[in-house]
Protein backbone atom coordinates (compact mmCIF):
# COMPACT_ATOMS: atom_id res chain seq x y z
CA UNK A 1 0.00 0.00 0.00
CA UNK A 2 3.10 2.08 -0.28
CA UNK A 3 1.12 4.09 -3.28
CA UNK A 4 -0.61 6.14 -0.81
CA UNK A 5 2.33 8.48 0.04
CA UNK A 6 3.01 9.79 -3.35
CA UNK A 7 -1.15 9.48 -4.31
CA UNK A 8 -0.93 12.14 -1.32
CA UNK A 9 1.60 14.58 -2.96
CA UNK A 10 -0.21 14.07 -6.81
CA UNK A 11 -4.03 14.42 -6.15
CA UNK A 12 -3.19 18.35 -4.50
CA UNK A 13 -0.70 18.42 -7.81
CA UNK A 14 -3.26 17.09 -10.48
CA UNK A 15 -6.28 19.07 -9.02
CA UNK A 16 -3.86 22.27 -8.66
CA UNK A 17 -3.28 21.87 -12.54
CA UNK A 18 -6.99 21.46 -13.54
CA UNK A 19 -8.40 24.20 -11.54
CA UNK A 20 -5.55 26.70 -12.71
CA UNK A 21 -7.28 26.33 -16.19
CA UNK A 22 -10.65 26.19 -15.22
CA UNK A 23 -11.19 30.18 -16.12
CA UNK A 24 -13.59 32.05 -17.64
CA UNK A 25 -17.15 30.60 -17.36
CA UNK A 26 -15.30 27.53 -16.28
CA UNK A 27 -13.89 29.00 -12.76
CA UNK A 28 -17.21 28.84 -11.18
CA UNK A 29 -16.89 24.77 -11.11
CA UNK A 30 -13.25 25.07 -9.77
CA UNK A 31 -14.69 25.11 -6.44
CA UNK A 32 -16.27 21.59 -6.87
CA UNK A 33 -13.15 20.59 -8.71
CA UNK A 34 -11.06 21.54 -5.46
CA UNK A 35 -13.29 19.65 -3.30
CA UNK A 36 -13.64 16.61 -4.62
CA UNK A 37 -9.82 16.74 -5.34
CA UNK A 38 -9.39 17.72 -1.65
CA UNK A 39 -11.67 15.16 0.15
CA UNK A 40 -10.03 12.28 -2.07
CA UNK A 41 -6.79 13.41 -0.32
CA UNK A 42 -8.49 13.32 3.32
CA UNK A 43 -9.77 10.17 2.76
CA UNK A 44 -6.36 8.37 2.04
CA UNK A 45 -4.91 10.08 5.14
CA UNK A 46 -7.76 8.88 6.92
CA UNK A 47 -7.06 5.12 5.11
CA UNK A 48 -3.01 5.82 6.34
CA UNK A 49 -4.39 6.29 9.73
CA UNK A 50 -5.78 3.17 10.03
CA UNK A 51 -2.91 1.26 8.44
CA UNK A 52 0.59 -0.13 9.86
CA UNK A 53 2.12 3.08 8.37
CA UNK A 54 4.95 2.90 10.46
CA UNK A 55 6.46 0.29 8.46
CA UNK A 56 5.64 1.83 5.18
CA UNK A 57 7.40 4.08 2.75
CA UNK A 58 9.04 4.62 -0.46
CA UNK A 59 12.52 5.58 -1.69
CA UNK A 60 13.48 6.06 -5.48
CA UNK A 61 16.61 7.22 -6.76
CA UNK A 62 16.40 10.56 -7.91
CA UNK A 63 19.85 12.54 -8.45
CA UNK A 64 23.18 10.91 -7.98
CA UNK A 65 26.79 12.16 -8.72
CA UNK A 66 30.09 10.94 -7.90
CA UNK A 67 29.73 13.46 -4.48
CA UNK A 68 26.00 12.76 -3.39
CA UNK A 69 22.63 11.13 -4.03
CA UNK A 70 19.37 12.65 -3.41
CA UNK A 71 16.25 10.62 -3.48
CA UNK A 72 12.52 11.07 -3.73
CA UNK A 73 11.55 9.20 -0.67
CA UNK A 74 8.62 9.18 1.46
CA UNK A 75 7.91 7.55 4.94
CA UNK A 76 5.33 8.26 7.61
CA UNK A 77 5.53 8.10 11.36
CA UNK A 78 3.87 9.19 14.49
CA UNK A 79 5.25 12.29 13.85
CA UNK A 80 4.16 13.15 11.29
CA UNK A 81 0.72 10.87 10.33
CA UNK A 82 -1.06 13.83 12.54
CA UNK A 83 0.28 16.56 10.54
CA UNK A 84 -0.50 14.43 7.39
CA UNK A 85 -3.87 13.87 8.49
CA UNK A 86 -4.29 17.68 9.74
CA UNK A 87 -3.13 19.23 6.38
CA UNK A 88 -5.55 17.06 4.47
CA UNK A 89 -8.62 18.39 6.85
CA UNK A 90 -8.12 22.00 6.81
CA UNK A 91 -7.83 22.23 3.28
CA UNK A 92 -11.03 20.47 2.85
CA UNK A 93 -12.86 22.82 5.66
CA UNK A 94 -11.13 25.88 3.64
CA UNK A 95 -12.74 24.63 0.40
CA UNK A 96 -15.51 24.23 1.87
CA UNK A 97 -15.49 27.53 3.96
CA UNK A 98 -14.94 29.33 0.85
CA UNK A 99 -17.47 27.85 -1.38
CA UNK A 100 -18.73 31.51 -2.03
CA UNK A 101 -15.79 33.04 -2.84
CA UNK A 102 -16.18 35.16 -5.93
CA UNK A 103 -13.00 36.93 -6.92
CA UNK A 104 -11.03 34.23 -9.28
CA UNK A 105 -12.60 31.17 -7.78
CA UNK A 106 -10.13 28.77 -9.76
CA UNK A 107 -6.45 30.51 -8.92
CA UNK A 108 -7.61 30.85 -4.61
CA UNK A 109 -8.30 26.79 -4.90
CA UNK A 110 -5.27 26.48 -6.90
CA UNK A 111 -3.14 28.42 -4.47
CA UNK A 112 -4.86 26.03 -1.47
CA UNK A 113 -3.91 22.37 -3.39
CA UNK A 114 -0.72 23.67 -4.38
CA UNK A 115 -0.46 24.49 -0.19
CA UNK A 116 -1.26 21.44 -0.38
CA UNK A 117 1.24 19.99 -1.90
CA UNK A 118 3.64 21.74 -0.32
CA UNK A 119 2.90 21.14 3.27
CA UNK A 120 2.42 17.26 2.57
CA UNK A 121 5.52 17.10 1.12
CA UNK A 122 7.16 18.61 4.15
CA UNK A 123 5.71 16.19 6.24
CA UNK A 124 6.17 13.54 4.05
CA UNK A 125 9.57 14.04 2.94
CA UNK A 126 12.36 11.28 4.30
CA UNK A 127 15.07 13.01 2.23
CA UNK A 128 16.71 16.50 3.24
CA UNK A 129 16.87 17.68 -0.25
CA UNK A 130 12.97 16.83 -0.92
CA UNK A 131 12.14 18.18 2.45
CA UNK A 132 13.76 21.49 1.46
CA UNK A 133 12.33 21.92 -1.96
CA UNK A 134 8.79 21.26 -0.49
CA UNK A 135 9.31 23.70 2.61
CA UNK A 136 10.23 26.31 -0.54
CA UNK A 137 6.97 25.52 -2.33
CA UNK A 138 4.67 26.43 0.31
CA UNK A 139 6.03 30.11 0.28
CA UNK A 140 5.38 30.87 -3.15
CA UNK A 141 1.37 29.98 -2.95
CA UNK A 142 0.71 31.65 0.30
CA UNK A 143 3.00 34.59 -0.86
CA UNK A 144 0.53 35.08 -3.62
CA UNK A 145 -3.07 34.44 -1.62
CA UNK A 146 -1.90 37.35 0.76
CA UNK A 147 -1.04 39.58 -2.29
CA UNK A 148 -3.70 38.60 -4.38
CA UNK A 149 -6.38 38.22 -1.92
CA UNK A 150 -5.35 40.38 1.00
CA UNK A 151 -6.21 43.38 2.78
CA UNK A 152 -5.31 47.16 2.19
CA UNK A 153 -1.97 46.22 3.11
CA UNK A 154 -0.95 42.98 1.51
CA UNK A 155 1.68 43.61 -0.62
CA UNK A 156 4.05 44.71 2.52
CA UNK A 157 2.54 41.79 4.54
CA UNK A 158 3.03 39.15 1.79
CA UNK A 159 6.89 40.77 0.93
CA UNK A 160 7.17 40.39 4.63
CA UNK A 161 6.20 36.92 4.92
CA UNK A 162 8.43 36.09 2.25
CA UNK A 163 11.98 37.97 3.20
CA UNK A 164 11.80 36.73 6.91
CA UNK A 165 10.90 32.98 6.22
CA UNK A 166 12.95 32.65 3.21
CA UNK A 167 15.59 33.95 4.78
CA UNK A 168 15.57 31.67 7.79
CA UNK A 169 15.08 28.68 5.37
CA UNK A 170 18.30 29.79 3.47
CA UNK A 171 20.61 29.52 6.95
CA UNK A 172 18.96 26.19 7.46
CA UNK A 173 19.91 25.13 4.31
CA UNK A 174 23.33 25.53 5.26
CA UNK A 175 22.75 23.72 7.92
CA UNK A 176 21.28 20.85 5.73
CA UNK A 177 24.33 20.76 3.63
CA UNK A 178 27.05 20.58 6.50
CA UNK A 179 24.95 18.49 8.20
CA UNK A 180 24.61 16.07 5.17
CA UNK A 181 28.29 15.94 3.77
CA UNK A 182 29.78 15.19 7.36
CA UNK A 183 27.17 12.52 7.62
CA UNK A 184 28.73 11.36 4.19
CA UNK A 185 32.37 11.89 5.13
CA UNK A 186 31.58 9.70 8.57
CA UNK A 187 29.93 6.90 6.10
CA UNK A 188 33.12 6.77 4.02
CA UNK A 189 31.10 7.61 0.94
CA UNK A 190 29.21 9.78 -1.33
CA UNK A 191 26.93 12.09 0.86
CA UNK A 192 23.39 10.71 0.75
CA UNK A 193 20.64 13.14 1.24
CA UNK A 194 18.08 10.54 2.64
CA UNK A 195 16.92 10.75 6.42
CA UNK A 196 18.60 7.20 6.89
CA UNK A 197 21.63 7.97 6.20
CA UNK A 198 21.86 10.89 8.33
CA UNK A 199 20.45 9.24 11.47
CA UNK A 200 23.06 6.29 10.68
CA UNK A 201 25.83 8.91 10.90
CA UNK A 202 24.38 11.33 13.73
CA UNK A 203 25.77 9.63 16.75
CA UNK A 204 29.18 10.07 15.66
CA UNK A 205 29.36 13.91 14.78
CA UNK A 206 31.61 15.83 17.05
CA UNK A 207 30.50 17.84 20.25
CA UNK A 208 31.24 20.74 19.05
CA UNK A 209 30.02 20.78 14.79
CA UNK A 210 26.28 19.81 16.56
CA UNK A 211 26.26 22.85 18.98
CA UNK A 212 26.84 24.68 15.77
CA UNK A 213 24.80 22.96 13.22
CA UNK A 214 22.08 22.76 15.51
CA UNK A 215 22.07 26.57 15.97
CA UNK A 216 21.98 27.28 12.39
CA UNK A 217 18.67 24.78 11.72
CA UNK A 218 16.78 25.78 14.92
CA UNK A 219 17.43 29.52 13.69
CA UNK A 220 15.65 28.26 10.53
CA UNK A 221 13.12 26.51 12.11
CA UNK A 222 12.62 28.89 15.04
CA UNK A 223 11.79 32.21 12.88
CA UNK A 224 9.34 29.90 11.12
CA UNK A 225 6.91 29.16 14.43
CA UNK A 226 7.41 32.11 14.76
CA UNK A 227 9.36 32.95 18.27
CA UNK A 228 10.06 36.38 19.71
CA UNK A 229 11.78 37.80 18.65
CA UNK A 230 11.52 37.04 15.21
CA UNK A 231 7.61 36.31 15.03
CA UNK A 232 6.88 40.33 13.66
CA UNK A 233 5.70 38.92 10.44
CA UNK A 234 3.29 36.88 11.52
CA UNK A 235 0.39 39.43 12.90
CA UNK A 236 0.94 41.56 9.22
CA UNK A 237 0.46 38.16 7.72
CA UNK A 238 -2.32 37.11 9.32
CA UNK A 239 -4.65 40.46 9.31
CA UNK A 240 -3.87 40.68 6.08
CA UNK A 241 -4.55 37.08 4.75
CA UNK A 242 -7.97 35.75 3.19
CA UNK A 243 -9.33 33.86 5.87
CA UNK A 244 -8.42 30.57 3.78
CA UNK A 245 -4.77 31.19 4.29
CA UNK A 246 -4.93 32.39 7.74
CA UNK A 247 -6.11 29.07 8.73
CA UNK A 248 -3.90 27.11 6.85
CA UNK A 249 -0.99 29.09 7.66
CA UNK A 250 -1.86 29.40 11.95
CA UNK A 251 -3.04 25.66 11.36
CA UNK A 252 -0.35 23.35 9.63
CA UNK A 253 2.16 25.92 8.21
CA UNK A 254 3.50 27.37 11.35
CA UNK A 255 4.13 23.49 12.41
CA UNK A 256 6.46 23.29 10.16
CA UNK A 257 9.22 25.17 12.58
CA UNK A 258 8.33 22.77 15.63
CA UNK A 259 8.09 19.46 13.15
CA UNK A 260 11.65 20.44 12.12
CA UNK A 261 12.72 20.73 15.37
CA UNK A 262 12.22 17.58 16.27
CA UNK A 263 12.58 15.97 12.72
CA UNK A 264 15.83 17.19 12.34
CA UNK A 265 17.34 19.00 15.44
CA UNK A 266 16.61 16.69 17.96
CA UNK A 267 16.57 13.32 16.27
CA UNK A 268 20.23 13.89 15.03
CA UNK A 269 22.04 15.99 17.53
CA UNK A 270 21.43 14.69 20.80
CA UNK A 271 24.23 16.65 22.50
CA UNK A 272 23.73 20.03 21.10
CA UNK A 273 20.19 19.67 21.71
CA UNK A 274 21.13 19.58 25.67
CA UNK A 275 23.51 22.20 25.30
CA UNK A 276 20.48 24.09 23.38
CA UNK A 277 17.87 23.09 26.45
CA UNK A 278 17.44 26.29 28.59
CA UNK A 279 17.90 28.65 24.83
CA UNK A 280 14.66 26.87 23.87
CA UNK A 281 12.79 26.17 27.56
CA UNK A 282 13.40 30.43 27.91
CA UNK A 283 12.61 31.48 24.59
CA UNK A 284 9.38 29.45 24.69
CA UNK A 285 8.56 30.79 27.76
CA UNK A 286 9.24 34.11 26.40
CA UNK A 287 6.96 33.70 23.50
CA UNK A 288 4.09 32.05 25.49
CA UNK A 289 3.84 35.16 27.80
CA UNK A 290 4.65 37.98 25.06
CA UNK A 291 2.03 36.68 23.09
CA UNK A 292 -0.42 36.41 25.60
CA UNK A 293 0.59 39.95 27.01
CA UNK A 294 0.47 41.45 23.38
CA UNK A 295 -3.18 39.95 22.82
CA UNK A 296 -4.58 42.09 25.57
CA UNK A 297 -3.55 45.52 23.69
CA UNK A 298 -4.96 44.29 20.23
CA UNK A 299 -8.51 45.98 19.29
CA UNK A 300 -8.18 43.89 15.71
CA UNK A 301 -9.90 40.37 16.44
CA UNK A 302 -7.53 38.82 13.91
CA UNK A 303 -4.27 40.59 15.37
CA UNK A 304 -5.10 39.12 18.83
CA UNK A 305 -6.25 35.66 17.72
CA UNK A 306 -2.64 36.13 15.79
CA UNK A 307 -0.46 36.89 18.61
CA UNK A 308 -2.38 33.93 20.51
CA UNK A 309 -0.60 31.57 18.04
CA UNK A 310 2.56 32.88 19.22
CA UNK A 311 1.99 32.31 22.93
CA UNK A 312 0.42 28.66 22.10
CA UNK A 313 3.49 27.51 19.80
CA UNK A 314 5.66 28.99 22.74
CA UNK A 315 4.46 26.20 24.93
CA UNK A 316 5.15 23.90 21.74
CA UNK A 317 8.62 24.77 22.02
CA UNK A 318 8.68 24.64 25.85
CA UNK A 319 7.65 20.83 25.24
CA UNK A 320 10.24 20.56 23.07
CA UNK A 321 13.00 21.65 25.15
CA UNK A 322 12.40 19.78 28.36
CA UNK A 323 13.28 16.89 26.04
CA UNK A 324 11.13 14.48 27.83
CA UNK A 325 8.98 11.58 26.59
CA UNK A 326 5.92 13.69 28.35
CA UNK A 327 7.13 16.90 27.04
CA UNK A 328 7.29 15.79 23.23
CA UNK A 329 4.21 13.78 23.44
CA UNK A 330 2.13 16.85 24.28
CA UNK A 331 4.18 19.39 22.36
CA UNK A 332 2.93 17.55 19.21
CA UNK A 333 -0.39 17.18 20.76
CA UNK A 334 -0.54 20.64 21.06
CA UNK A 335 0.73 21.27 17.55
CA UNK A 336 -2.46 19.11 16.28
CA UNK A 337 -4.74 20.72 19.01
CA UNK A 338 -3.64 23.79 17.80
CA UNK A 339 -4.39 23.57 13.80
CA UNK A 340 -8.10 22.46 15.39
CA UNK A 341 -8.90 25.52 17.25
CA UNK A 342 -7.41 27.99 15.26
CA UNK A 343 -9.35 27.22 12.14
CA UNK A 344 -12.31 28.27 14.08
CA UNK A 345 -10.82 30.89 15.38
CA UNK A 346 -9.70 32.33 12.15
CA UNK A 347 -12.79 31.58 10.60
CA UNK A 348 -14.87 33.72 13.21
CA UNK A 349 -12.50 37.03 12.47
CA UNK A 350 -12.63 36.71 8.63
CA UNK A 351 -16.85 37.01 9.09
CA UNK A 352 -16.56 39.31 11.09
CA UNK A 353 -14.52 41.44 8.79
CA UNK A 354 -16.67 40.06 5.69
CA UNK A 355 -20.58 40.05 7.26
CA UNK A 356 -19.90 42.74 10.08
CA UNK A 357 -17.62 44.80 7.90
CA UNK A 358 -14.90 45.15 10.89
CA UNK A 359 -12.88 42.99 13.62
CA UNK A 360 -12.17 46.34 15.80
CA UNK A 361 -13.64 45.41 19.10
CA UNK A 362 -14.19 48.93 20.15
CA UNK A 363 -16.90 48.93 17.33
CA UNK A 364 -18.38 45.51 18.13
CA UNK A 365 -20.65 44.86 21.03
CA UNK A 366 -23.73 43.04 21.46
CA UNK A 367 -23.52 40.68 18.42
CA UNK A 368 -24.59 37.27 19.95
CA UNK A 369 -28.33 39.25 19.56
CA UNK A 370 -27.34 39.95 15.94
CA UNK A 371 -25.81 37.04 14.68
CA UNK A 372 -26.38 33.93 17.41
CA UNK A 373 -24.34 31.44 15.40
CA UNK A 374 -21.37 33.39 14.35
CA UNK A 375 -21.49 34.60 18.22
CA UNK A 376 -21.84 30.53 19.41
CA UNK A 377 -18.47 29.38 17.18
CA UNK A 378 -16.77 32.65 18.36
CA UNK A 379 -17.65 31.24 22.29
CA UNK A 380 -16.74 27.74 21.02
CA UNK A 381 -13.52 28.45 19.59
CA UNK A 382 -12.24 31.20 22.13
CA UNK A 383 -13.04 28.44 25.01
CA UNK A 384 -11.12 25.36 23.44
CA UNK A 385 -8.16 28.03 22.83
CA UNK A 386 -8.23 29.27 26.84
CA UNK A 387 -7.69 25.81 27.91
CA UNK A 388 -11.46 24.89 29.14
CA UNK A 389 -11.69 20.79 30.80
CA UNK A 390 -13.67 18.45 28.00
CA UNK A 391 -12.24 20.44 24.94
CA UNK A 392 -8.67 19.50 23.10
CA UNK A 393 -7.14 22.75 24.23
CA UNK A 394 -7.06 21.89 27.66
CA UNK A 395 -5.27 18.23 27.47
CA UNK A 396 -2.53 19.99 25.35
CA UNK A 397 -1.90 22.51 27.74
CA UNK A 398 -2.10 20.65 31.01
CA UNK A 399 0.08 17.82 29.69
CA UNK A 400 2.87 20.75 28.65
CA UNK A 401 2.78 22.30 32.01
CA UNK A 402 2.96 19.11 33.86
CA UNK A 403 6.27 17.99 31.51
CA UNK A 404 7.54 21.63 32.71
CA UNK A 405 6.89 21.03 36.44
CA UNK A 406 8.50 17.33 36.07
CA UNK A 407 11.39 18.95 34.51
CA UNK A 408 12.04 21.59 37.19
CA UNK A 409 10.37 19.76 40.49
CA UNK A 410 13.59 18.67 42.44
CA UNK A 411 15.97 21.99 40.98
CA UNK A 412 16.31 25.59 42.19
CA UNK A 413 14.31 26.81 39.59
CA UNK A 414 10.58 25.41 40.54
CA UNK A 415 9.46 29.27 40.64
CA UNK A 416 9.27 29.05 36.79
CA UNK A 417 5.83 27.44 36.88
CA UNK A 418 4.77 30.58 37.76
CA UNK A 419 5.23 31.65 34.34
CA UNK A 420 2.75 29.05 33.00
CA UNK A 421 0.49 30.20 35.69
CA UNK A 422 0.47 33.81 34.41
CA UNK A 423 -0.27 32.79 30.62
CA UNK A 424 -3.06 31.22 31.53
CA UNK A 425 -4.66 33.71 33.30
CA UNK A 426 -3.51 35.97 30.72
CA UNK A 427 -4.67 33.70 28.01
CA UNK A 428 -8.47 33.41 29.97
CA UNK A 429 -8.32 37.31 30.52
CA UNK A 430 -7.51 38.03 26.49
CA UNK A 431 -10.45 35.84 25.47
CA UNK A 432 -12.95 36.35 27.85
CA UNK A 433 -12.54 40.15 27.78
CA UNK A 434 -12.72 40.28 23.93
CA UNK A 435 -16.40 37.89 24.38
CA UNK A 436 -17.48 40.59 26.92
CA UNK A 437 -17.03 43.67 24.48
CA UNK A 438 -17.81 41.96 21.24
CA UNK A 439 -20.82 39.51 22.06
CA UNK A 440 -22.85 40.75 25.02
CA UNK A 441 -24.17 44.42 26.62
CA UNK A 442 -26.05 46.63 24.49
CA UNK A 443 -26.28 46.14 20.53
CA UNK A 444 -23.51 48.66 19.09
CA UNK A 445 -25.13 51.70 17.81
CA UNK A 446 -21.34 53.13 15.50
CA UNK A 447 -22.68 49.59 12.76
CA UNK A 448 -25.26 51.01 10.09
CA UNK A 449 -26.79 47.17 10.09
CA UNK A 450 -29.06 47.86 7.35
CA UNK A 451 -26.20 49.21 4.92
CA UNK A 452 -23.49 46.40 6.18
CA UNK A 453 -20.23 46.38 4.71
CA UNK A 454 -20.88 45.21 1.06
CA UNK A 455 -24.22 47.22 0.40
CA UNK A 456 -26.29 44.81 2.15
CA UNK A 457 -27.53 44.08 5.72
CA UNK A 458 -25.46 42.44 8.11
CA UNK A 459 -26.05 38.79 8.24
CA UNK A 460 -25.16 35.75 10.27
CA UNK A 461 -22.84 32.83 8.81
CA UNK A 462 -24.05 31.01 5.90
CA UNK A 463 -24.42 27.27 5.40
CA UNK A 464 -21.21 25.88 3.85
CA UNK A 465 -19.50 28.58 6.75
CA UNK A 466 -21.51 26.39 9.12
CA UNK A 467 -20.63 23.27 8.03
CA UNK A 468 -17.07 24.08 7.99
CA UNK A 469 -16.68 25.77 11.35
CA UNK A 470 -19.48 22.45 12.83
CA UNK A 471 -16.74 19.89 11.73
CA UNK A 472 -13.97 21.50 13.30
CA UNK A 473 -15.79 21.95 16.46
CA UNK A 474 -16.90 18.60 16.89
CA UNK A 475 -13.25 17.49 16.28
CA UNK A 476 -12.25 19.79 19.04
CA UNK A 477 -14.51 18.10 21.49
CA UNK A 478 -14.09 14.31 20.36
CA UNK A 479 -10.22 14.68 20.95
CA UNK A 480 -10.39 16.51 23.93
CA UNK A 481 -12.98 13.76 25.56
CA UNK A 482 -10.77 11.10 23.86
CA UNK A 483 -7.16 12.17 23.62
CA UNK A 484 -5.82 8.67 23.03
CA UNK A 485 -7.31 8.77 19.50
CA UNK A 486 -4.12 11.39 19.33
CA UNK A 487 -1.97 10.31 21.86
CA UNK A 488 -1.85 6.29 20.41
CA UNK A 489 -0.29 7.67 17.41
CA UNK A 490 2.56 9.86 19.17
CA UNK A 491 3.55 7.79 21.92
CA UNK A 492 5.59 4.96 20.22
CA UNK A 493 7.60 8.33 18.62
CA UNK A 494 7.96 10.17 21.83
CA UNK A 495 9.08 6.94 23.34
CA UNK A 496 11.66 6.35 20.59
CA UNK A 497 12.94 9.82 20.69
CA UNK A 498 13.87 10.52 24.19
Amino acid sequence: MEFILPLLLILPFVGAIITLFMGGERAKYAKFTALVFSVATLALAIVLMTMDYVTMGMSEVWIQTDFFVMNFALAVDGLSILMVFLTALLVTVVVIFSFEEGDRPNYYHTLLLLMELGLMGVYLSADYFLFYIMWEITLIPMYFMISWYGGPRRHYSAIKFFIYTHIASLVMLIGIFAMVFQAGIINGGIADFSFAAVAAASPMFAETFQVLVFGLLFFGFIVKMPVVPFHTWLPDAHVEAPTGGSVLLAGVMLKMGSYGILRVCIENFGYGAIQWQWVMIILGIVSMIYGAYACIAQKDLKKMVAYSSISHMGMVLIGIGVLSQTGVEFAIFQMFAHGLITAVLFMVCGLAGHNIGTREIPLLGGMAKMMPKWAFFMMFGFMASLGLPGLVGFVAEFGILYALWEFIANTEYMWMIVFGMISMMLTAGYYLWSMQRTLFGDLTDKIDFETGVHGGPVHDISKYEFLAMTIMILLIALFGIMPSLATDFIMPYAVGLI
